[in-house]
């Protein structure tokens, strides 16, 4: 079974950026916040399921590889 995960920035500070996300493109429901110093997440509604993992190591694996926070993405499994 395949697995899809969207995600978009919302907002960004010096410390945080916001990201909505969700397996719907037109309705990104849910939030993570991802600290910018230490490169951790938490999930807006407090849910760490599968689908905020799959957001959250995708947005890191995009900051690895260029060394920008990604404006939007996806990640397919």
């Amino acid at each position: 079974m395949a697995a899809i995960v969207y995600f978009a920035k919302q907002s960004e500070d010096p410390q945080v950026i916001v990201y909505k996300f969700g397996d719907d493109p037109a309705g990104l429901a849910r939030t993570l916040t991802m600290d910018k110093a230490s490169r951790t997440s938490q999930p807006g509604d407090g849910e760490a399921d599968y689908t905020f993992l799959k957001a959250s190591r995708k947005i890191n694996a995009v900051y690895s590889e260029s060394n920008t926070w990604p404006e939007r993405g996806m990640s397919v499994s």
